[in-house]
């Protein structure tokens, strides 16, 4: 759990991205070349917030433990741990899936 201690500012927010499917449903073994970039990733930590123009605090719009949708690309790689977590701004999130 190295990313308790790892607080992100503002309104970053750590995620750890869905592992890439290495088996299809038949059975066929992918290489890694070939398997898509995974776009969904699980919250682990929030930072609280950013100011607006009136100095109140805007908090992040995702909590710790929501399923999210994260861009193509960007982010920041951060390695806890020999565990590769990324970090986002919140206005990057593209959603969050509701259950």
């Amino acid at each position: 759990m190295a990313f308790r201690r790892f607080l992100p500012l503002f309104d970053r927010v750590l995620v750890e991205r869905f592992t890439a499917e290495t088996v299809t449903k038949g059975g066929i073994m992918l290489p890694e070349k070939s398997q898509g970039k995974v776009l969904q990733a699980t919250v682990v930590a929030v930072g609280p917030g950013t100011t607006n123009q009136n100095g109140d605090l805007q908090p992040v719009s995702v909590t710790v433990g929501e399923k999210v949708l994260l861009p193509e690309f960007g982010g920041t790689k951060v390695v806890l741990d020999d565990k590769d977590y990324f970090l986002f701004r919140d206005g990057d999130i593209l959603g969050k899936y509701v259950d």
